[in-house]
């Protein structure tokens, strides 16, 4: 577990899950400042939600955006971590592992 701020990351353990999901990268995990898809913004695009890399705080479209721009930086950086800007939402994501985080 990390600390963002006041908050610490953890994985979510799915309810029922066989075995319990483990996350190698959370202590990557660094404070995030907000200002929008810059890709998006550049070429005028939109998007559905943003994430920001835990790691450099780079901001990108989720999956579900026509740029895919958060995917984009993982693939290209390496930065495994992942936390959605959503108001009244705390998820986050690890690329790698393949798993949920919740702030807690």
């Amino acid at each position: 577990m990390v600390s963002e701020g006041s908050a610490t990351w953890r994985v979510t353990q799915p309810p029922g899950a066989a075995r319990e999901r483990t996350c190698r990268h959370v202590g990557l995990a660094r404070p995030v400042e907000v200002a929008g898809c810059s890709r998006c913004l550049t070429s005028g695009g939109s998007w559905v939600n943003l994430l920001a890399c835990l790691q450099c705080g780079a901001v990108g479209c989720c999956d579900s955006s026509p740029g895919r721009h958060a995917y984009e930086h993982f693939a290209g950086t390496g930065h495994p971590l992942a936390r959605t800007l959503k108001a009244g939402r705390t998820w986050g994501w690890c690329y790698v592992d393949e798993v949920f985080l919740e702030q807690g």
